[in-house]
């Protein structure tokens, strides 16, 4: 059986079918990123041939629609030798704030998931979704489900490889794309690995490829049959052992966060807009509640409290205000963000509009430890008596989930608000480096 043909066979696999237990590292790819953030806001450019490039003597290609990668059309390439492989492509000039806003919301949707969040690059990640099989199920069901929300709240797409190392996961995503799912247990990894060829390895370029052929080593499953000995006489001890440990689909490696985290926060999508102030207000509460339980639950405490508010006409407006001291306690955090939010409404620029977006974010992070607490006449901050109440409730959503104990406003509003698309909308905690 080809390569291609075995493949395919993964690749088409019911996901429901597959023993996914293991899959617990997710690698998320966004599809032909800068391109479709563009066909997002420009939806005439859907299924025709364009790129995202720069268009002076030595502009290149930044990203291109799959109709043009039909045409040859890739990343890094010239723009004039693009413009030549696809005639009548359309250019369009990059806008970097457009793109660093979409990958902060597409974090932001990865942070809804897990803590666990490997960024690579702007459009992709690692996440490891083993301790959040109670709260989200199965790793399968995980990676369809935040595959729908990228595709609904987002207007984007994304494909997903899922298996039980890095490595794999991120050759999985690579074979499924575009917009696909390909979920490789351990019992599949070598069956899949050994038919393809040895570019597939991480750090196998062109002149690795050419040295191993040398040698008449074509594919994955060679260099796996291949004496280690000979491989590291050919390559190097360091290459030479790394790439026969990938060959068997063996990667210790974790997904680690080692960014230091400078913004926690929350934000949703309303599946109708709104501008009535009740039900704003009970939004709100709901963010403030889990922006600060993710404060408190990564030990850090914030400085700045920050709303932003998304109108209809798809206009932004961000409030900020900046405390006395450091907080981690729901109470102050939803108190300065009422305030923010009313000064929006009162506005000329958001007054009367009804909004589609609402989120709140604690900026000015500090480990929690380093904050001197005291008491002052006129001070914002409850005290360490709503600390350990607000601690105790986190023990018990941790416990029991988030509907088990939650502020007395939000009881006559059990459900969130359903979108067109069926699914209920879910605000996305954040994590912002």
């Amino acid at each position: 059986m080809s390569h291609r043909a075995e493949r395919n066979r993964y690749v088409t696999a019911d996901p429901a079918a597959i023993d996914d237990s293991a899959c617990t590292i997710l690698h998320v790819d966004m599809d032909a990123f800068f391109a479709m953030v563009e066909v997002r806001r420009r939806p005439e450019l859907r299924g025709r041939k364009m790129m995202v490039a720069g268009t002076g003597g030595r502009g290149v290609v930044l990203s291109a629609s799959y109709e043009a990668r039909e045409h040859g059309v890739r990343s890094a390439m010239p723009t004039a030798r693009a413009l030549t492989l696809c005639p009548g492509i359309i250019v369009v000039p990059p806008d970097p704030s457009a793109y660093g806003e979409a990958s902060r919301a597409v974090m932001e949707l990865f942070a809804d998931v897990t803590p666990l969040v490997e960024p690579l690059s702007v459009d992709e990640a690692f996440l490891d979704v083993s301790g959040a099989g109670r709260q989200f199920g199965r790793p399968g069901a995980i990676a369809q489900a935040l595959r729908a929300r990228i595709s609904d709240e987002l207007g984007l797409t994304a494909t997903v490889g899922a298996a039980s190392t890095k490595f794999v996961a991120k050759l999985a995503s690579g074979l499924a794309k575009p917009d696909g799912l390909l979920m490789v247990p351990p019992a599949d990894v070598i069956g899949l690995l050994h038919p393809l060829p040895v570019r597939a390895l991480w750090g196998v370029g062109p002149k690795t490829a050419l040295r191993l052929e040398g040698l008449g080593i074509g594919t994955v499953g060679e260099i796996a049959t291949m004496e280690l000995e000979q491989l590291v006489r050919t390559l190097g001890s360091a290459t030479g052992t790394r790439l026969h440990e990938l060959s068997w689909g063996r990667d210790p490696r974790g997904v680690h966060t080692e960014v230091a985290e400078s913004s926690v926060g929350a934000e949703t999508t309303f599946a109708v807009d709104s501008a009535d102030p009740a039900f704003l207000t009970r939004q709100l509460l709901a963010l403030t509640e889990r922006t600060a339980r993710r404060a408190r639950h990564t030990g850090v405490r914030g400085r700045t409290v920050s709303i932003k508010v998304r109108f209809e006409d798809f206009s932004t407006l961000t409030r900020s205000a900046t405390l006395s001291t450091p907080t981690d306690l729901s109470r102050t955090v939803y108190a300065t963000a009422r305030d923010l939010l009313l000064k929006v409404r009162a506005s000329s620029a958001g007054g009367g509009q009804r909004a589609r977006l609402l989120g709140v974010r604690l900026e000015g992070l500090v480990p929690a430890g380093t904050v001197v607490e005291q008491l002052e006449l006129g001070s914002t901050d409850p005290g360490p008596g709503w600390r350990e109440a607000e601690g105790a409730v986190d023990r018990a959503v941790a416990r029991f989930g988030s509907a088990a104990i939650r502020p007395a406003a939000l009881l006559d509003h059990p459900k969130r608000p359903v979108s067109s698309h069926g699914q209920d909308e879910k605000p996305a905690d954040s994590v912002t480096r």
